[in-house]
C-alpha cells in the first residue's frame, strides 16, 4: 500500500535529517534554557529478535518521548544492547555438545524417542535417562537437553540454515549478528532513538569496559561490595552462582532456609543398613517450624520414593533424598564439595517401622510410618510428625490408628502406631491447644485424602499459631511463638539435634538446563542488606515518581526483603572485576547506572556498537581513567591528571550535566524484585550526596498478553517486532500497542485492533488526499464564530491546561 511506503519514507527522511541526534547546548545559549527530558529502557539482551513484549515496554518511552518533543523540550532516548551474562555463553557451549554429540549438521532423536525421553525425564526424576538408539548407549538427558528442545533447533526456529547455525558455537558472533538485527527493527518502528549512543555491554566494547571498572572500584571504596560466604543459588554444571537472567526457570526465586532436625536411628539397623551398624546415622527432616518440635509423634516417609544413605564430613550418615543430598554437599554437609559419597541406596520401605530418637519431643521413642503425599521436590523427603498443630499429620496418623490393614499393608506393629497421642505445644485462640485436631473436627474432615479441607485448614492453623500462639511447653510457657522461633531453632543447633539447611524457595533451572542448588561459597556481593543504603535507597523511592502506588508498594516489598546479592560469577560475557580478575562482574550488577554512560558514549565511540570505530573525540579507552570518570560524573571534582585536553573533558562533563538524571526509566514488573531496585540502590551509592542525579521516576507495566494469552513460542501465540511491523505496519502497532494498558496488571496485544487501525490508517489518508485535492473549493476569509469554537475544541483537547493561553493565538481576523 502507499501508506506503507510514506511510513518509511518519512522514517529515512528523519534518519537523514538526524531528527534525533540531540546533544546538550553549550551553555549560555538561548537553547541552554530549554527543558530536557532523557528516557531509559533495559538494554534487551542479544540472543535473538527482539518480541513484542520488548516493544510493549518500550514504547512506553516512545510515547512519553514523542509528547515531550511536542512540549518543546530537548528530548534523548538512547538505546543499549545488553550481552553479560551466560546465557549466549550458555547456548554458543550447548551447540558445541550437540555438534560434537549428534555430528554437523546434528542428527537428534525422532519426535517418537524424545516422547519416550519426556516420559523417562518424569517418571525418574533423580537420574532422568535417555537412550540414544545411534550410539547405543544411555546418557543423562539435562546434559544434552533443555526441556527436549536442542539449540539447534532453537536457532532453526529463528529462521537460520545450517550453514549459519554452527556459526553461533562462537558466543562472538551472537555479538555481531542480533545487535544490527534489533536497530534495523527498532528503525522500522520509527523510534525516536540516537542511535549515535547505542553501545554492547562486555569488554568487547572498551569503553563500556572502562566504565563499569570504575564503577566497581568506587562502589568498593564506599564499602559496597564485600568478600565471604553466602548462601546463593547456584548451578553445579557452570560452577558458579546462577542469578535472576542466568535462569530459564525460577527468575526471582532465593535461597529458603529450613531447620534440618536430626532423628537418631536406633539399633538393631535394618537389614538394609546393617553395613552402617557403629556408625551415628540420622533421618533429617526439613522443617519451617522448629518450635513445633516439642510435640513431635512420628517420621513421616514415602514407602516408594528413592533415598539415599550418605556420609557427612566428621563420618556421621544422613538420610533424604538424593536432591537434598545434592544440596547439603554445596553447604559444607560433606568432606568434597559438590560430592556426596553414597553409601547406601533405599526406598522408603526399607526404613519403615524403624526406632527414631528425636530431639524435644517427649516420647523417647518415634517410628517411621508412611505418607502418600510426600513430595520429593520439596524437603528432604523425610517429614515430622505434630499431629497437634499440622492438620495433615493428624488426618494421616488418625487414618493408620483407625485402618489396620493399612497398617499391615507396610509391616506396621500396633505398637509403632496406637500409643501416639497428639501433645499439647501451643495454645492458639479459637483452636485450644490442638489446633489441628479442633480444625479437623470443624471441618468435618474424615481423612488424608479430603486435600482441599486439608489445605484451608493448614492456613488458618499456621497464620494463627503463628501469630496469635502461645507456647505451653515448659522451657517456653507462656511466650509467643513468634518470639521464640528463632531461640527453639538456635537451642536445637546448639545442641547438634539440627543444622541450618538451604534449598531453592522453588525449582530454578539454569540456561544450561541444569537443577540450581543453593551453595555456601566465597563470592563478591554487593550489601543490599546494610541498614543505611536501605534507608538512602528508601528515601530515594519517596520522592521518586511510580505513577501508580501499585509500583510503589512492589518497591517497598523488595526493599524490606533484599540483603546480600552476588555480583560475581565466573563463566560466561562480561567485564573482569578490576581487583580480582578471575571473576567477571554480573549481569544484573553491571547494569545499574549505565544510563550514565549514555550520555558521554556519543563522543567516545561513535555509534560504533563495540567501540572499536574512531573516537569522536579522539580519545582512546585507555585514557578514561577512574579520575576520568570522576571528573565527568562527580560535581566540584578537580581537573584530572590526564592528557585528554581539558575542553574535550568540559563537553564530556557538559553532556552528562544537562541530561543527568533519567527522567523516566520505564520497564516491566518482573524487574522490580531485582533490576529496578538494584538501579535505585546504585544510584544513592555513586551520588549519595547529589540527589540532583537520582531518577526522577520509574514507570513499571504488566506482561503483554497476545489476544488474552500469554505469549508462548510452544502454542504459536507469539509475534516478534519484526513479525508485528509486517503484518500491521508501525503506525498499525503503534496504535494497539497504546490501547493494550497503562497499569501494572497485565496488558492485552489485541490483533483486531491492529488491524482495525490499520483500515482506520488508510481511511484517514485517502480522506486527507481528498482535501487536498479539493482544496481550491473550500471557503476563505476571516474566521466565523463557529471557526474559532472548532479551533479552542482543538487546543483544549490536546493541550488541556495551556488551553487558554495558546487559544489567544488561534484568534485570527474578527469579521
Amino acid at each position: 500500500m502507499n501508506f506503507f511506503r510514506s511510513r518509511e519514507k518519512c522514517r529515512e527522511g528523519g534518519e537523514e535529517q538526524k531528527l534525533f541526534e540531540v546533544d546538550a547546548p553549550d551553555p549560555g545559549t538561548q537553547d541552554a534554557g530549554e527543558g530536557k527530558f532523557m528516557a531509559t529502557f533495559p538494554y534487551p539482551y542479544m540472543n535473538g529478535r527482539l518480541h513484542l513484549g520488548h516493544t510493549f515496554s518500550l514504547s512506553k518511552c516512545e510515547f512519553a518521548i514523542g509528547y515531550q518533543r511536542m512540549q518543546g523540550k530537548r528530548c534523548l532516548f538512547p538505546f543499549g544492547l545488553h550481552c553479560t551474562g551466560m546465557p549466549i555463553k550458555a547456548c554458543s557451549d550447548k551447540l558445541k555438545r550437540e555438534m560434537s554429540e549428534f555430528g554437523y549438521p546434528p542428527k537428534f532423536p525422532s519426535e517418537e524417542e524424545q516422547q519416550k525421553m519426556k516420559l523417562a525425564e518424569a517418571q525418574v526424576p533423580d537420574e532422568p535417562v535417555i537412550v540414544d538408539k545411534a550410539k547405543g548407549k544411555k546418557t543423562k538427558l539435562a546434559a544434552k537437553t533443555g526441556g527436549l528442545r536442542y539449540q539447534w533447533q532453537i536457532m532453526e526456529s529463528l529462521g537460520l540454515s545450517d550453514s549459519e547455525i554452527h556459526k553461533f558455537a562462537d558466543p562472538d558472533h551472537w555479538l555481531s549478528y542480533f545487535p544490527p538485527l534489533a536497530k534495523e527493527d527498532l528503525q522500522s518502528m520509527g523510534v525516536k532513538v540516537d542511535w549515535r549512543r547505542t553501545f554492547l555491554t562486555t569488554d568487547v566494547n572498551p569503553y563500556y569496559d572502562s566504565f563499569v571498572r570504575w564503577q566497581f572500584l568506587r562502589l568498593k571504596e564506599r564499602d559496597k561490595i564485600k568478600f565471604g560466604k553466602r548462601y546463593t543459588i547456584f548451578s553445579p554444571r557452570d560452577n558458579q552462582p546462577c542469578m535472576d537472567h542466568d535462569r530459564s526457570a525460577g527468575e526471582n526465586v532465593g535461597p529458603q532456609e529450613y531447620t534440618l532436625i536430626k532423628m537418631k536411628l536406633l539399633q538393631p539397623y535394618p537389614e538394609k543398613l546393617k553395613s552402617l551398624e557403629g556408625r551415628g546415622v540420622f533421618l533429617v527432616a526439613a522443617t519451617l517450624r522448629p518450635e513445633t518440635m516439642y510435640g513431635q509423634t512420628n517420621c513421616w516417609v514415602h514407602p516408594e520414593m528413592k533415598y539415599v544413605a550418605f556420609e557427612l564430613e566428621n563420618g556421621d550418615v544422613f538420610i533424604s533424598t538424593r536432591r537434598a543430598a545434592r544440596n547439603m554437599c554445596y553447604q559444607d554437609f560433606t568432606k568434597k564439595t559438590g560430592d556426596y559419597p553414597v553409601l547406601v541406596e533405599l526406598v522408603g520401605q526399607d526404613i519403615m517401622g524403624v526406632p527414631l530418637s528425636a530431639p524435644l519431643t517427649s516420647y523417647k521413642i518415634i517410628y517411621t510410618l508412611p505418607m502418600l503425599t510426600i513430595k520429593e521436590g520439596k524437603g528432604t523427603g523425610i517429614v515430622t510428625s505434630v499431629p497437634s498443630d499440622a492438620p495433615d499429620d493428624f488426618a494421616a496418623l488418625r487414618d493408620l490408628k483407625n485402618k489396620q490393614p493399612f497398617r499391615a499393608k507396610y509391616h506396621l506393629t500396633d505398637e509403632m502406631v496406637l500409643p501416639f497421642e497428639p501433645i499439647p505445644i501451643i495454645d492458639v485462640p479459637a483452636f485450644g491447644t490442638l489446633s489441628a485436631v479442633t480444625a479437623c473436627e470443624q471441618l468435618k474432615i474424615k481423612s488424608q485424602n479430603d486435600t482441599v479441607k486439608l489445605q484451608e485448614a493448614k492456613e488458618k492453623v499456621y497464620l494463627k499459631g503463628f501469630y496469635e500462639g502461645v507456647m505451653v511447653v515448659d522451657d517456653y510457657k507462656g511466650q509467643k511463638v513468634q518470639n521464640v522461633k528463632k531461640m527453639i531453632q538456635n537451642k536445637l543447633v546448639q545442641q547438634k539435634d539440627a543444622v541450618i539447611y538451604m534449598e531453592p524457595e522453588k525449582q530454578v533451572i539454569s540456561r544450561s538446563a541444569d537443577e540450581c542448588v543453593v551453595a555456601l561459597c566465597d563470592q563478591w556481593y554487593l550489601d543490599y542488606g546494610d541498614a543505611a543504603w536501605k534507608d538512602k535507597t528508601r528515601e530515594l523511592l519517596s520522592c521518586m515518581n511510580t505513577y501508580t502506588e501499585d509500583v510503589r508498594r512492589n518497591f517497598e516489598s523488595t526493599l524490606d526483603w533484599l540483603h546480600e546479592y552476588a555480583c560475581s560469577r565466573s563463566y560466561g560475557l562480561g567485564t573482569k572485576l578490576p581487583w580480582d580478575p578471575q571473576y567477571l562482574i554480573e549481569s544484573l550488577s553491571d547494569s545499574t547506572i549505565y544510563m550514565s554512560f549514555y550520555t558521554v558514549a556519543h563522543l567516545l565511540q561513535g555509534g560504533v556498537f563495540n567501540g572499536s570505530g574512531p573516537s569522536p573525540l579522539n580519545i582512546s579507552a585507555k585514557q578514561m581513567t577512574p579520575e576520568v570518570w570522576d571528573y565527568i560524573f562527580f560535581k566540584d571534582q578537580a581537573m584530572p591528571k590526564t592528557d585528554i585536553p581539558q575542553n574535550t573533558l568540559k563537553k564530556l562533563k557538559q553532556e552528562f550535566e544537562f541530561w543527568y538524571p533519567v527522567d523516566l526509566r520505564a520497564s516491566g514488573k518482573d524487574l522490580i524484585p531485582n533490576h529496578l531496585t538494584y538501579f535505585l540502590y546504585n544510584h544513592c551509592a555513586i551520588w549519595p550526596s547529589d540527589k540532583s542525579k537520582w531518577p526522577k521516576s520509574v514507570r513499571a507495566n504488566g506482561f503483554l498478553l497476545l489476544n488474552s494469552e500469554k505469549m508462548s513460542k510452544s502454542t504459536g501465540n507469539f509475534l516478534t517486532l519484526a513479525d508485528a511491523l509486517k503484518r500491521y505496519s508501525a503506525d498499525g502497532m503503534r496504535l494497539a500497542l497504546a490501547d493494550s494498558g497503562d497499569t501494572i496488571e497485565d496488558a492485552n496485544f489485541v490483533e483486531k485492533m491492529a488491524e482495525a487501525g490499520l483500515l482506520r490508517l488508510y481511511t484517514f489518508l485517502e480522506w486527507v488526499r481528498e482535501i487536498v485535492a479539493n482544496e481550491k473549493t473550500y471557503r476563505t476569509g476571516p474566521y466565523t464564530y463557529s471557526d474559532r469554537v472548532l479551533i479552542g475544541e482543538k487546543v483544549i483537547l490536546v493541550f488541556e491546561e495551556e488551553a487558554l493561553s495558546l487559544l489567544d493565538m488561534f484568534q485570527g481576523p474578527q469579521e
